[in-house]
């Protein structure tokens, strides 16, 4: 960033949950209505960053100071209370009829330029960001996995990361901001000139994903707010809102954080078009798993119309992803356990658990898990009548709801949900948003009016 800024530091991110923090209650706290559930949503907003930033310094310093361990269970244990009330928020959010419009505090043309100027500079931060050690992961192209891994023997991916994408999970962290007394780790990276060719694919791959995962999200925020909310300054505070939270300046190098989340609002942007929208939640879903709990509320959704086509997109992309890992597996052996991963056939295991599960006894895992089954599969008959509305805080409300049965850093994927929640903050009342008026009729059904009419 430096060659491209004159003596342009960044900014530490203890320093940056402050001053975002203000900068955020300055554009969009409503001062003249302060027991407003705006005020109380940014303030819950807000709180997240003290959690962020205990997990963060106690990963960067844990083997060096004596406490890391500690402050991490204090960090997670922080996270998943807010986010508690979060989930909480976004379930009741549904029953809130009145939604009085809450004006920014600043203009539409003043957040898009604030806006544009977050994205540039957390942008150059991803492409001028270096990983860590830790933070990287052999990504490499899809031949020289075939030639390099000739079996899966040797590692069980699914063990380590968890239920997922394989290729997703090879992919490093672009470390953007390190906390204030982190120090660097032993064992740099290797000089040598095949290593260095692998280090560059490693960086190129996650910075050009990074990169568009989180312009998909900006853009598809202020598409939504344009297009379905009728008020393109609602989604323009959302997306700056988005761009300004410390969440997403301390992981904007991070993939699994940022591509779940970009599809997810696309698949709102959607869901008009319910094949389209059906191919963003089956990507999602054979991505990171977690999103494929999403499908009994969207199939709810478009029961009245669009579901066969919405099933038929899920199933498309689920097809694309399993002949992609039938075509980099060199044995079935290897294509069976890739494929297990992908749609996490596996039963809750109690080995290599991380987050909050690692300082937690891990029976109580099961009845967290089995809450959240029945809660995604509620959605299927309450409420009722469903809408866009319902779409946007209930899907933030299930993958706000997966963090705490993850077993694998559950807590810290924001992302995943913050989205939604941004969309459910400035929605407006979406009730007349059905599938029955706003889903057009596929052209097979039209096709037969027309003969039966002519």
């Amino acid at each position: 960033m430096p060659d491209i800024l004159f003596h342009y530091e960044r900014v530490n991110p203890t320093s940056w949950a402050y001053l975002s923090s203000l900068l955020t209650l300055a554009l969009f706290f409503k001062f003249n209505r302060v027991l407003s559930v705006r005020n109380v949503d940014l303030l819950l907003l807000i709180s997240l960053a003290p959690g962020l930033l205990l997990v963060q310094w106690a990963w960067e310093n844990m083997g060096i100071a004596d406490n890391a361990l500690t402050i991490k269970h204090l960090g997670f244990l922080w996270l998943l209370a807010v986010e508690l009330i979060l989930l909480i928020r976004m379930l009741a959010d549904n029953a809130m009829v009145r939604r009085p419009l809450l004006e920014p505090n600043l203009n539409a043309s003043g957040l898009l330029f604030l806006g544009s100027s977050l994205l540039f500079f957390l942008m150059a931060n991803v492409v001028t960001g270096d990983p860590k050690a830790e933070d990287l992961r052999p990504a490499r192209q899809t031949s020289e996995v075939r030639v390099d891994e000739p079996d899966g023997a040797d590692h069980d991916s699914f063990a380590t990361d968890g239920p997922g994408f394989f290729f997703l999970y090879r992919l490093p962290r672009i470390s953007t901001q390190t906390v204030i007394g982190a120090e660097p780790r032993a064992g740099a990276l290797g000089s040598e000139r095949s290593e260095r060719q692998e280090r560059i694919i490693q960086e190129a791959t996650t910075r050009v994903m990074a990169i568009l995962s989180h312009v998909m999200i900006v853009v598809g925020i202020v598409v939504i707010g344009h297009v379905h909310f009728e008020n393109i300054s609602m989604g323009i505070a959302a997306a700056t809102m988005y761009l300004l939270l410390p969440y997403t300046a301390l992981w904007t190098g991070s993939v699994e954080h940022a591509l779940p989340g970009s599809l997810l609002v696309w698949s709102i942007v959607l869901y008009r078009r319910p094949f389209l929208s059906g191919m963003m939640i089956g990507l999602a879903s054979g991505t990171v798993y977690y999103p494929a709990f999403l499908i009994p509320l969207w199939c709810s959704y478009y029961w009245a119309r669009g579901l066969k086509r919405f099933v038929a997109g899920i199933l498309l992309m689920v097809g694309v992803l399993v002949l992609t890992l039938a075509y980099t597996a060199t044995d079935s052996q290897r294509f069976l356990a890739n494929l297990m991963q992908m749609f996490g056939l596996r039963l809750p295991t109690a080995a290599n658990l991380q987050g909050i599960w690692q300082f937690w006894n891990p029976v109580f895992r099961y009845p967290v898990l089995a809450a959240f089954v029945a809660l995604a599969f509620s959605f299927t008959v309450l409420p009722v009548q469903k809408h866009l509305g319902t779409l946007i805080c209930c899907s933030g409300a299930i993958m706000a709801a997966t963090q705490f049965w993850n077993a694998y850093d559950g807590g810290v994927f924001i992302g995943w949900f913050l989205p939604m929640m941004l969309l459910m903050i400035f929605r407006p009342n979406l009730e007349d948003h059905l599938a029955i008026t706003k889903v057009s009729e596929g052209w097979w059904l039209a096709r037969r009016r027309r003969m039966a009419g002519g």
